[in-house]
């Protein structure tokens, strides 16, 4: 690990600590997840098709709203 994180994620924490942190980061990352879920699956859906990897030279027709 980088400096920089080593200072965010000490070694020498509990168990009992490593798992409430870890619990967070979870519980963190679904209520990002449920709040910003209509923007996440739209940027997925739109980059799902960038390009056909048997003709990259081609972009796939852009949509008219």
């Amino acid at each position: 690990m980088s400096r920089r994180l080593d200072a965010l994620f000490p070694d020498d924490i509990s168990d009992e600590t490593a798992s409430a942190l870890s619990d967070f980061l979870y519980q963190l990352a679904a209520a990002c997840e449920n709040r910003y879920y209509v923007q996440l699956r739209r940027y997925h859906r739109q980059q799902m098709n960038l390009y056909d990897p048997d003709a990259p030279w081609r972009s796939p027709p852009t949509k008219i709203p």
